[in-house]
């Protein structure tokens, strides 16, 4: 990864960057980017980083405003042979000093405005983005005239560290090495198969949490399986992204499902930047029927693909689904939307157990998730009893609670922590996303006692009674729905929503499941 851009450069790639905003490691550079200077880029920053006394071995803690170039500045950080963890600056500030103490970083690259949360001892080397601080060094002043070769390290040496989404408390430090993310993972990708693979022609969004492993990986691919084009959003406001996107409209759209419901109102302009895509691919989280139909019917293209990856920051990708349109539009979609598909051929095995005996349960009935695969990250960084505690024998628990079904596919029924006997929280939500369009997004929190608390996210914090009980007809008994708008619910990174905060702030109570398996 660290000579990736060079490589890329080497090998005549021709793809064209297009940001919606400058790179915060290069503010004044514009927002149009070639390989070979994005190799630049990485080799100047990499020098600068040595300048400023990061060594082979040493944990960089880099933590910023969403962009891009997290994943540059973690590139840099591998060619002197340290190892880059990526911390993002939606982290809540005790929770961000907490993973700062379990990292004990040689080096913190951030952005003066964060560094005020950040522990003064957080680490010798502090180096900031965008502004001379007291304490600190400005990585543009620091000196790149002097080379610093490329560092090689073992296949099997730690390379990237990236936290979980941490939708139920403090996320896990979780670390890969090259032959889990970049052999097994990277690799099995950066394949240009019939239908889902990078053509040459192609014009790639990405809208991500640029913190988060996924991007690390598509980098990766993207440089080693090079399209014409790449845009790059590092918000989710749709009419700051509209320019942008019709400028240069995709062919293969990439987002967070939490931005896939921000950019949908783009979908009903008239000139919609989505008319060309041919392949939406979705991971993090769950993407509800509406959002879905909504993107399936926008494009021109006659058979358009939605790919729907299920995974974990500790494992990669496990499933795959593929929506079309014409199921989209079918009247069960919303009853079969947690159906996530089957298990990468030879890749990964999945079973599913009873979560107090360990013991295994039949086809088609519930039960905890566990997983084989060869990219199993390599452990939590100073929490190796609770990585342990997850395995089981060979099998590692994903703590989700699901069904195998006798065609060999999985449904996620709901995060173990948060499940509810005799209810699919995700299940119920997709249903009522389906009956109130109003709703941005249904949450339906379980708790230590009582019925289920629905949330329903709209754009001005209000919903019909009348809508309401219309929509949970039929439904399992829930209680009266909280109604907040979308900047109300607590979320991470990736837009995912702190279930556990949530309820907290809301009831007063825990989670609903035991917690023993996150």
């Amino acid at each position: 990864m660290g000579t990736l851009f060079d490589e890329a450069a080497a090998a005549g790639a021709r793809t064209v960057f297009h940001l919606d905003r400058p790179l915060d490691i290069a503010p004044d550079a514009g927002t149009r980017w070639s390989v070979p200077e994005l190799a630049d880029l990485v080799r100047v920053t990499a020098d600068r980083l040595a300048t400023a006394g990061v060594r082979a071995g040493d944990r960089v803690a880099i933590v910023k405003d969403n962009h891009w170039d997290y994943d540059l500045l973690a590139c840099a950080a591998v060619r002197v042979g340290a190892v880059p963890a990526l911390l993002s600056a939606r982290l809540e500030p005790q929770t961000l000093r907490t993973l700062l103490e379990r990292l004990r970083p040689a080096a913190l690259v951030t952005t003066s405005a964060l560094l005020a949360h950040c522990p003064a001892g957080a680490a010798p080397v502090r180096v900031t983005l965008d502004a001379e601080v007291p304490g600190a060094v400005h990585l543009a002043a620091l000196d790149a005239t002097r080379p610093c070769p490329p560092v090689r390290r073992s296949d099997g040496d730690p390379l990237v560290i990236h936290h979980t989404s941490g939708t139920t408390g403090v996320p896990k430090l979780v670390v890969h090495s090259t032959r889990t993310l970049v052999h097994k993972l990277a690799r099995f990708e950066a394949v240009r198969y019939p239908g889902i693979g990078i053509r040459r022609d192609d014009v790639l969004l990405n809208a991500s949490a640029y913190a988060h492993g996924r991007t690390f990986c598509w980098t990766a691919v993207v440089l080693s399986t090079p399209p014409a084009e790449v845009v790059v959003l590092s918000g989710d406001d749709p009419d700051t992204a509209d320019p942008l996107l019709r400028a240069h409209p995709p062919t293969v759209a990439e987002a967070l499902p939490a931005t896939y419901v921000r950019l949908r109102p783009l979908t009903t302009r008239l000139d919609n930047p989505f008319r060309r895509v041919r392949l939406y691919i979705s991971t993090y989280d769950a993407v509800h029927p509406p959002a879905l139909r909504a993107y399936l019917t926008a494009t021109r293209h006659p058979r358009p693909v939605w790919m729907q990856g299920w995974g974990q920051t500790e494992t990669g990708p496990l499933t795959f689904r593929f929506h079309t349109r014409r199921a989209t539009l079918a009247p069960v979609a919303g009853a079969t939307a947690r159906r996530l598909g089957r298990p990468v051929p030879g890749r990964t095995r999945l079973r599913a157990v009873d979560p107090e005996t360990l013991r295994p349960v039949r086809r088609g009935r519930p039960g905890l998730l566990l997983v084989r695969t060869a990219a199993l990250a390599l452990g939590y960084l100073a929490e190796d009893e609770r990585w342990d505690a997850k395995r089981v024998g060979e099998w590692w628990s994903t703590g989700d609670i699901g069904v195998l079904h006798r065609d060999g596919s999985v449904s996620v029924l709901d995060r173990e922590v948060d499940s509810v006997p005799g209810l699919s929280c995700l299940r119920t939500e997709d249903l009522l996303e389906e009956r109130l369009p109003e709703a941005l997004e249904c949450v339906v929190l379980g708790g230590t006692d009582g019925d289920p608390l629905p949330v329903v996210v709209t754009a001005d914090g209000r919903l019909d009674p009348g809508a309401w009980k219309e929509a949970t007809n039929g439904l399992p008994t829930l209680r009266e729905p909280a109604v907040l708008t979308w900047d109300d619910v607590p979320r991470t990174g990736t837009g995912k929503v702190r279930r556990a905060a949530l309820a907290r702030r809301l009831t007063g109570t825990g989670p609903a499941g035991t917690g023993r398996w996150t």
